[in-house]
């Protein structure tokens, strides 16, 4: 019999379930602020590590079927239907698929920047700078941050990945993600949703006007998934349009759920 180990989440407020799935190489933390300012709005919001990721277990198996089927014993656990899903890139993947193949237990779905296309393998620098990191030599995180920087130019990038840092006892640094499986199946995370998924209720798509991952072509494939779906471009901000213009982002979101 299959074993059913549970996601790691932080839940927040009281009201209509509300689930964020964070990015690849993210984790449940990254959405912390959006969680917050959602709980005060009436709902009651999951902020889920995936697999591999954060705080929960780690698993030599690595796809999205199987991240969507963690997110269904998930919302099964906590008795959750009827749910609202955001997720960020990865986790916009999964959101996808999960909307697809368990519409029932989806109300409203929200994509941020990225399409339901294959994306090729485009972490090659940073999952090699990750892997680098010898942390019997480095013991702090200004250490690990210029250790990184050999492979990652962009200081907020490497902000993002070192929130991955834990002491894992006294004195020791460790990575909270598991590197060795999620580099040996980097592959996965391109991976486009499957040609026949549809999901027929609102769906909003958000994208950052200095990103490239949604571009004018993805459009036409993203409405032949989503045949309810807006598309809403964020101004100034990239890949991380949440946390590089929260503002916007989240007067775009909540307008959506609200309505």
């Amino acid at each position: 019999m299959e074993e059913k180990r549970l996601l790691h989440s932080n839940i927040l407020g009281e009201g209509k379930p509300f689930i964020i799935l964070h990015g690849f190489l993210g984790m449940s933390d990254n959405w912390k602020t959006h969680g917050k300012h959602l709980a005060e709005q009436g709902f009651e919001v999951h902020l889920v590590d995936q697999r591999n990721h954060g705080r929960s277990f780690w698993d030599a198996n690595f796809s999205y079927e199987l991240l969507a089927k963690d997110l269904k014993i998930y919302c099964e656990a906590h008795h959750l239907d009827d749910v609202i899903i955001l997720g960020h890139s990865m986790g916009g993947k999964t959101a996808m698929l999960f909307a697809c193949e368990y519409p029932e237990m989806v109300s409203k779905l929200i994509v941020a920047d990225i399409s339901p296309r294959f994306y090729p393998v485009h972490h090659d620098s940073i999952l090699d700078g990750l892997s680098a990191m010898n942390f019997d030599i480095i013991k702090t995180r200004a250490e690990a941050d210029m250790a990184l920087s050999t492979y990652v130019d962009d200081a907020g990038t490497r902000m993002f990945l070192l929130k991955n840092l834990y002491w894992i006892e006294k004195g020791k640094l460790a990575l909270r993600i598991n590197l060795e499986v999620l580099k040996e199946e980097v592959s996965e995370v391109g991976e486009a949703l499957p040609s026949y998924d549809t999901f027929n209720k609102p769906t909003l798509f958000l994208r950052g006007d200095r990103s490239e991952y949604i571009g004018v072509g993805d459009e036409s494939n993203i409405k032949n998934h989503f045949s309810d779906v807006n598309i809403v471009t964020i101004s100034n901000a990239g890949h991380w349009l949440h946390a590089e213009n929260p503002k916007d982002f989240f007067e775009a979101l909540i307008h959506f759920v609200k309505s």
